[in-house]
């Protein structure tokens, strides 16, 4: 007798057999494109409209010459076209080469002073602490208050009959009096100290929401390992910190470069010109009361270039880990 021995057959291999991939169909596809467009279109108008028409026309009107009372029709006289002088005049210019590095100065002061202030004070005020609440919200108060209500406000009181010279004077230290917004010696560190009083605040508040997210179990593992209050939050809770205080330092140098309202109200015109402009201070001043739109207009292109690069070159290399998980990919 033989033995017969059947063909072996195909190979087989465990687990579930593969899907096939799904396909939407035409009609998904169109409806979706129409929600997205519904949602997306009055914002995307209001941005065109509001951001990037008006920077478009800085751009048209910064290679002109054009008079204080200028009309559409001065744009087609090739008489006051002036193509990219008035950009070299700009950057030919002391005061506006000044003013920038004011922006700057001011930016990296902000981020040298007023970030660790904040940091510090949030970690003590995110201690069980009486009267806590209350002190959130006195802190809070100056970033409440207007710009406009603040900088009057610190002009009454830094005024050499002011209030804070008489408090000087009554405490026995009269000869620590100044002329605090007209001396240009002092003027510009007198206006960041207005700067951190006005917006401290909100940088403490953004770091105690960021602390809420910290877990308490890594501190608690920590003080059982036998690690002191400092080395917890060194090694624990500061690097847990990291994106609360990267987004910070981004709005504090985007509003660091485009500061206008509490420089022109604070300070003088003549101090102004000499020790605190900033870039929008001196567009606004030579574009509408020197009567120089133009020119105005392309110190508002350089300003909105400049605040460009520094926030992509911000995004770049210090938000990268940050947005890295903000973008998905839709599933074909």
């Amino acid at each position: 007798m033989t033995a017969t021995l059947n063909p072996a057959g195909p190979a087989t291999t465990a687990g579930p057999a593969p899907t096939a991939p799904v396909r939407r169909s035409r009609s998904s596809s169109t409806r979706q494109r129409v929600e997205i467009a519904i949602l997306v279109g009055p914002a995307l108008i209001l941005f065109l409209g509001f951001v990037i028409l008006p920077v478009l026309l800085a751009a048209v009107y910064s290679l002109y010459n054009l008079p204080p009372a200028f009309r559409w029709e001065h744009l087609a006289d090739p008489e006051r076209f002036v193509g990219f002088a008035n950009y070299e005049r700009a950057f030919n210019s002391p005061e506006f080469i000044r003013a920038i590095s004011n922006n700057f100065l001011i930016l990296f002061l902000s981020l040298l002073i007023q970030g660790p202030l904040a940091i510090g004070i949030a970690l003590l005020l995110n201690r069980p602490l009486r009267g806590r609440s209350a002190l959130r919200l006195l802190i809070f108060v100056p970033y409440v208050l207007a710009e406009v209500i603040a900088g009057l406000s610190w002009k009454l009181l830094l005024q050499p009959q002011g209030g804070v010279n008489a408090a000087l004077e009554a405490i026995g230290l009269g000869e620590l009096q100044q002329n605090w917004l007209a001396d240009p010696e002092i003027a510009l560190w007198t206006l960041f100290f207005i700067l951190t009083w006005k917006y401290l605040g909100f940088a403490i508040i953004l770091m105690l929401a960021g602390l809420q997210g910290v877990p308490e179990e890594l501190a608690e593992a920590a003080a059982i390992d036998g690690a002191n209050w400092w080395q917890i939050q060194r090694h624990i809770t500061i690097p847990l910190l990291g994106p609360t205080i990267r987004i910070w330092a981004f709005l504090s140098m985007i509003g660091a470069l485009q500061l206008f309202d509490m420089v022109w109200v604070t300070v003088a015109p003549t101090v102004r010109a000499m020790a605190t402009e900033t870039m929008a201070t001196y567009m606004v001043q030579q574009g509408q009361f020197a009567g120089q739109p133009g020119y105005g207009s392309a110190i508002a292109v350089i300003l909105f270039f400049i605040s460009l690069i520094v926030a992509l070159v911000y995004q770049r290399f210090a938000l990268r880990r940050d947005l890295a998980g903000a973008i998905t990919r839709g599933v074909r």
